[in-house]
């Protein structure tokens, strides 16, 4: 090999892997000290060293770019910016702060300590003017202030991660609004609709090492919070899909957008919400058969077959979607119904138990409030009752004990024999894998369990207690102030619809 291509690759080799993170830290409280990296707000553990004479070395090469810290075993913590920079930094344990730390090699932490220096003064000063009569004149000069520094010190530094860090915290200069020649704006909403449209502008995407600090995950805090989104499941989702799609597929930064969106909306509280993780599952995290997508390498296949396997189902069930067609016999056995042939404005899909405890309390009252309240006003339930076994009888009996004259259709003793025997003897003839196997299609493993439907058959609100349904209900057909049977209690939260 020719010696000059030899020393190329050595001195690359050298870049590569021999890059040392060291610190002299005088006074440190043990002989151990531990680098946490950042992934969003997120930190994770991610290296220990043992102090020697003052000096702790971590192997650089092995972590990501971006914000660590160093964590002491009292929880005192030193942040600072990993980059492909060989780095040193000195600092007494007692006295540690960005004034005193000592930026020996990696000018990106010579910036970033001149970054906190002046976020420090800033700070001091807010908490002095705030402690002494608050002066808003004060807090406006200071705030002003701080502005012109962070714009100029992002400029100023914009190759440098510290300075695109920098940037990313910046809020977006909203232009004045088009005015009519009478003077008054075009459009009363142009300022909101800007800023939304441009609040990524200080973000490169490009740039996976960003998605490595707080700010990160901050800014999608804002976007996707009250104050930015209105909290309408489609609405959301369009936002979604239109940030996911200017990420490179690949990147860290389409990885923690997607997970950051999907743990948010799964976790969500909000009636619909679940719509959002569900749909954009089923468009990243699986094909279109519902099998698991090669690209997503973050998840291991024991983790993704089950995931794709519920978002696959889910997506049936969700506000604003037709659910699967139901069609079941009546006690008799001899009278099948369908949902899709319910002629109601909107109709109540209810499964319950008879044997379930809540179900015992709900149903009779479910009743009740059909019999006196929602028949007259074109509301129809549903209900779909189990009744395989000894419970074929009480569901009978429960039935003709409460009045339940709404419709009321189980998988029977009967057909469940039978269907065990031969499923495919009522398949298409009188119903559909979906009904046979309901509990599966329509994810009911706790009782009772509600979706309410309208007249087209979409679901429109679900999982809402009798109180909620009632004053739901009422609210779409335009009588809100009706009186209630059920009021909702204090305790109990109303969902946002």
């Amino acid at each position: 090999m020719n010696k000059l291509i030899l020393f190329f690759f050595l001195g690359l080799a050298g870049q590569l892997y021999g890059q040392s993170l060291k610190f002299k830290i005088t006074n440190a409280p043990s002989d151990t000290v531990f680098l946490v990296r950042h992934f969003g707000n997120k930190k994770f553990y991610a290296d220990t060293a043992i102090i020697k004479k003052d000096i702790a070395v971590f192997e650089g090469a092995k972590h990501k770019e971006g914000m660590m810290t160093l964590y002491f075993a009292n929880s005192k913590t030193l942040d600072f910016i990993k980059t492909k920079e060989e780095l040193e930094i000195h600092t007494d344990f007692n006295t540690m702060s960005p004034e005193t730390v000592v930026i020996k090699k990696s000018n990106e932490n010579k910036l970033f300590m001149s970054y906190l220096v002046e976020l420090t003064k800033a700070n001091r000063e807010r908490t002095e003017i705030m402690n002494n009569g608050k002066d808003e004149s004060k807090l406006k000069g200071l705030n002003d202030r701080m502005k012109t520094y962070l714009t100029k010190f992002a400029k100023d530094n914009a190759n440098t991660l510290t300075g695109q860090f920098v940037k990313m915290g910046i809020e977006i200069e909203i232009p004045e609004a088009p005015k009519n020649p009478d003077g008054s704006p075009v459009d009363s909403n142009f300022a909101f609709k800007y800023y939304r449209s441009h609040f990524f502008d200080n973000i490169d995407f490009k740039d996976d090492r960003l998605v490595n600090f707080a700010v990160f995950e901050q800014r999608l805090d804002l976007y996707f919070g009250q104050q930015m989104m209105i909290p309408i499941p489609d609405t959301i989702l369009h936002y979604s899909i239109d940030l996911l799609e200017r990420f490179d597929k690949k990147s860290d930064m389409f990885r923690f957008t997607l997970e950051y969106l999907i743990q948010k909306y799964e976790k969500s509280k909000i009636m619909g919400h679940d719509k959002v993780y569900v749909m954009l599952g089923v468009k990243y995290y699986c094909d279109k058969q519902g099998n698991p997508n090669p690209e997503i390498t973050w998840l291991t296949p024991e983790k993704m077959k089950p995931f794709c396997e519920r978002v696959w189902k889910l997506q049936h069930l969700v506000v604003g979607v037709r659910p699967h067609e139901l069609i079941l016999p009546d006690s008799t056995n001899t009278k099948w119904t369908s949902l899709y042939d319910v002629d109601a404005e909107y109709t109540i899909l209810y499964f319950w138990d008879p044997e379930c405890g809540h179900c015992k309390k709900e149903t009779p009252n479910m009743a009740k409030l059909y019999n006196e309240k929602l028949k007259s006003r074109n509301i129809e339930v549903y209900a779909v009752g189990k009744a395989t076994g000894d419970e074929f009888e009480k569901w009978k009996a429960f039935i003709q004990k409460h009045e339940m004259n709404f419709i009321n259709v189980a998988i029977t003793h009967w057909l469940y024999t039978e269907a065990n025997k031969d499923a495919w003897q009522f398949i298409p003839k009188y119903t559909n894998i979906a009904s046979l196997q309901y509990q599966e299609f329509y994810d009911v493993y706790a009782n009772p369990k509600v979706f309410i439907l309208d007249k087209d058959k979409k679901i429109i609100a679900k999982n809402l207690s009798l109180g909620q349904i009632e004053e739901y209900l009422d609210r779409l057909q335009g009588v809100p102030d009706a009186p209630k049977m059920f009021p909702v209690s204090e305790e109990e939260p109303r969902e946002d619809h």
